[in-house]
């Protein structure tokens, strides 16, 4: 990996963001930052995906975070998104209860129909259909949110491999995050 001092300025900025924000630099955002171009406009899609205002709440995008990171078994995205969902939610249960059988969470029904069909996408992609939407639709989801939630789901299966491939490491730090009960 690069030092900080060596990447460009705009890299320098966002890894100032995440130390005044978090006080760390993640290390996904260290690992992407050996070719920058590809770590920026990554890490905008990714920002824009999972923090703006949307048609999925920001607990749903975790969510599906944490269920896709689970069964790929992605050590660096399932403790830094459990992390991240433990912060929004308060609530240190719900990620571990994610990851170990999100099908036993207690989730509402939309939250249950996203999950499902984010597990679909992950494992049964080619085989998936337009009745494979209906759960989702009969949950009230638009069409809309439904893109948004395969977006997220494509989002995390396609940084997962990256990690799993290339041997990412998380954080220690988010281990222990958040973990109060409060």
């Amino acid at each position: 990996m690069p030092e900080p001092e060596e990447l460009p300025e705009a890299v320098q900025a966002l890894f100032g963001k995440f130390l005044d924000k978090t006080g760390l630099i993640p290390n996904v955002a260290r690992n992407f930052a050996l070719l920058p171009e590809h770590f920026l406009r990554w890490f905008g899609y990714y920002d824009y995906l999972m923090r703006s205002e949307g048609q999925l709440s920001r607990r749903e995008r975790e969510m599906i975070a944490v269920v896709v990171s689970s069964h790929n078994q992605c050590e660096y995205c399932l403790a830094s998104h459990s992390a991240y969902l433990r912060e929004l939610t308060g609530d240190p249960v719900l990620p571990e209860a994610l990851a170990a059988n999100y099908r036993r969470a207690e989730v509402t029904s939309r939250e249950r129909a996203l999950l499902d069909f984010a597990v679909q996408m992950t494992t049964a992609s080619p085989r998936m259909e337009e009745d494979d939407l209906e759960p989702l639709r009969r949950a009230g989801l638009s069409d809309e949110a439904i893109f948004e939630a395969a977006q997220v789901a494509a989002m995390f299966n396609l940084t997962n491999r990256l990690a799993n491939a290339l041997g990412w490491k998380p954080n220690a730090e988010y281990y222990g995050m958040h973990r109060a009960y409060e």
